[in-house]
């Protein structure tokens, strides 16, 4: 496996962790390689999967063991906070409305508060940062502008796809367990639970296998009047389309 640089005086060298398959992956390739870490990096929204949360604390005690310091970074605002109560000028109208609504989409505020948080950070080190990413192989369409903003992409190094990826967590003892769900058995992507980018076969998956939080969006529908996928495509009006396909 390549060794990817030198440690150098007056650098620091992070990792951001999601705790999903790919970073996962990234990190626990680094540590067994013995690439050089001060810091893993986790920026928690609030609106995690239980799940992923369970994951971070079954990897804190090897970043323990490896004396690699753990930062957890949150929104300057609670995210539901930011979601439904805050003051917002409309774009292109005079006036304003009450929260960003859902985050994705064209819309990805909380993407935008995560970079501002872990740029911030980054900053606050007064040293020169490497940062490792965890973008999986097979995602070409990635990799010019990590690159570009200076990110270390060991997954790309080492040739491991996003399957690679989730296997080789798989192997090492982490599944995503969610009350007997491996998450990834259902979803494509393990973000958080209200992300607007899921597509209809997510939430399906979570309408059949996760109600707890087919539940919570149905709340956060309640108080938001955007349909969660567009016009027709409310969580309660998904509801009664999922309803009629049976299982």
């Amino acid at each position: 496996m390549p060794q990817f640089r030198l440690v150098v005086a007056g650098m620091k060298y992070i990792a951001s962790i999601s705790f999903g398959k790919d970073s996962l992956a990234m990190l626990l390739k680094l540590i067994e390689n013995q690439e050089h870490i001060d810091s893993v990096v986790f920026y928690d929204t609030g609106m995690e999967f239980d799940a992923i949360y369970k994951t971070r604390d079954q990897v804190l005690p090897l970043l323990d063991y490896h004396n690699i310091n753990f930062v957890t970074l949150r929104p300057k605002e609670p995210f539901l906070y930011s979601m439904l109560e805050r003051k917002v000028k409309y774009r292109n109208k005079d006036g304003f409305h009450y929260g960003y609504e859902w985050c994705g989409g064209s819309c990805r505020w909380g993407t935008t508060a995560k970079l501002r948080a872990i740029q911030s950070y980054k900053k606050s080190l007064n040293d020169y940062v490497v940062d490792y990413v965890g973008i999986a192989a097979d995602e070409s369409s990635r990799f010019c502008k990590a690159q570009q903003e200076g990110k270390i992409l060991p997954l790309v190094d080492y040739n491991m796809t996003e399957s690679d990826c989730l296997q080789f967590c798989y192997d090492k003892g982490y599944s995503w367990n969610e009350n007997g769900v491996r998450l990834y058995d259902v979803l494509d992507r393990v973000s958080c639970w209200c992300c607007r980018n899921k597509n209809l076969k997510e939430l399906y998956n979570i309408y059949r296998y996760l109600p707890t939080y087919w539940n919570k969006l149905k709340e956060l529908q309640l108080q938001i009047s955007t349909p969660f996928k567009g016009n027709g495509k409310s969580i309660f009006e998904l509801e009664e389309r999922f309803k009629t396909y049976g299982g």
